[in-house]
């Protein structure tokens, strides 16, 4: 009898030991899951990331152009500007390089009483020459 009772105990302490595996198999699996789960939240939320963060830049994208385009437009109406804006200015030294405004300027500057010099080097004409319109608007 001392045989069976032998295996008893022999198979009573391979079953306690295999529990006790059981156990511990059993802690290591859940603690697994519990890593795996928090990986996969952690990939999900890196994923919501690259998706924000793709939109952003297709939105910066979008805005880059529109501004680009809109500094084309801009740069255009610019142009437009500068070349009547040099138009304006050749008119302009056209008329203060025509006879009857340099008469004219020269004439309200010598009723203020400016000089002969100052009006000559307003006007960009010799002395000579505004000595010589005066002598016109007096006579």
């Amino acid at each position: 009898m001392h045989i069976p009772l032998w295996i008893l105990a022999t198979s009573t302490v391979l079953e306690f030991i295999l529990l006790v595996l059981v156990v511990l198999f059993y802690i290591k699996l859940r603690k697994s899951e519990h890593l795996v789960q928090t990986l996969q939240d952690r990939q999900q939320e890196f994923l919501h990331k690259l998706d924000f963060n793709a939109r952003l830049e297709s939105e910066l994208i979008e805005s880059f152009v529109h501004r680009q385009e809109e500094l084309t437009r801009l740069d255009e109406k610019l142009q437009l500007r500068a070349s009547e804006m040099r138009r304006l200015l050749e008119q302009a030294e056209n008329f203060t390089k025509s006879p009857q405004f340099l008469r004219h300027t020269i004439q309200s500057g010598f009723r203020r009483g400016q000089s002969v010099e100052a009006l000559a080097a307003s006007t960009g004409l010799s002395i000579d020459e505004v000595e010589l319109i005066i002598d016109q608007l007096t006579s």
